[in-house]
């Protein structure tokens, strides 16, 4: 038994097979641009499919995991079209001569190193949204139709980070917990993870490869821990710990939709606490009287 050990996002207990995802390197070559109008003229191609993708991914969030969380989509509308951020791009191509792919990917990394320095931890974040919208150009660019995760079965799913449009295209059914190695609680991980009542782990130094892949696990979202193949007593006592969570879920779902009126006739409104417009699909989903 292996325990590795990091910070909570979601409380819960998960147990199951552990998928490990790999997201394939792109490697971008620097290459001579002879026609800088060409390479150009790819990039503005590129970015109008981009957007074309964003909102689809848009619909879909907003269908599947509510307006909140599929807002993300609309912010990622915005960077790419952010004129820094454009110009950045295009006069690399028009001073350095260069591949509209390379200068997409470099002015993704400087941009990203940017936000990532930056004290915030929202600002942080974005970071990841810059990588994200900068990988899905150089994929249209690299004539990538774009590729979805498949899951077969339920799975705790590990890996490095996960981007938001990578999170909005998986089969909710199947995802039992997200282990994450890099990522925060304002991570768009972390966010699906609340809205879906899963566990959620970050910052959790695990291997990304074979000695993870396919074991068996069991995710601690209360004590921030991942057991990988877990002893007998270890999985008795989590198990014996779903199990009295699971009951208290199911009498508090009793009470939903019911007035919230003490024995002696007294109304009392039960109001949620969130920091984030990410939190509000739970508070609905669980019945707040406000917030």
């Amino acid at each position: 038994m292996q325990i590795y050990e990091g910070k909570t996002a979601f409380r819960g207990i998960a147990e199951g097979k552990i998928k490990v995802y790999r997201k394939d390197q792109q490697q971008i070559k620097r290459e001579h641009a002879e026609n800088t109008q060409e390479e150009l003229l790819r990039f503005e191609r590129a970015k109008g499919e981009a957007l074309r993708q964003l909102t689809g991914l848009y619909e879909k969030a907003l269908k599947e995991v509510g307006e909140a969380n599929a807002a993300i989509f609309e912010v990622h509308q915005m960077m790419l079209e952010d004129p820094d951020y454009v110009e950045s791009i295009t006069n690399m191509i028009r001073t350095q001569k260069v591949n509209a792919a390379y200068a997409v990917a470099s002015t993704g990394d400087n941009f990203s190193q940017m936000f990532s320095m930056m004290e915030d931890d929202y600002m942080r974040e974005r970071a990841a949204d810059i990588r994200d919208i900068s990988e899905r150009l150089v994929g249209i660019l690299a004539g990538r139709t774009g590729s979805q995760m498949e899951l077969t079965e339920p799975v705790i799913l590990v890996a490095d980070d996960l981007a938001p449009s990578e999170t909005v295209q998986l089969d909710k059914d199947k995802v039992l917990a997200f282990v994450t190695v890099h990522g925060s609680s304002n991570s768009h991980t972390a966010i699906l993870a609340r809205t879906m009542n899963i566990p959620a782990l970050f910052r959790v130094d695990i291997p990304l490869d074979d000695t993870v892949d396919g074991k068996e696990g069991i995710v601690d979202g209360y004590h921030g821990r991942i057991y990988l193949e877990p002893e007998p007593r270890v999985r008795e006592e989590l198990e014996a710990r779903q199990a009295e969570e699971r009951r208290k879920q199911e009498l508090l779902w009793q009470l939903k939709g019911k007035e919230n009126v003490t024995l002696d006739g007294r109304r009392i409104e039960i109001y949620a606490n969130i920091g984030s417009f990410g939190d509000v699909a739970a508070v609905l989903q669980n019945d707040a009287g406000g917030i």
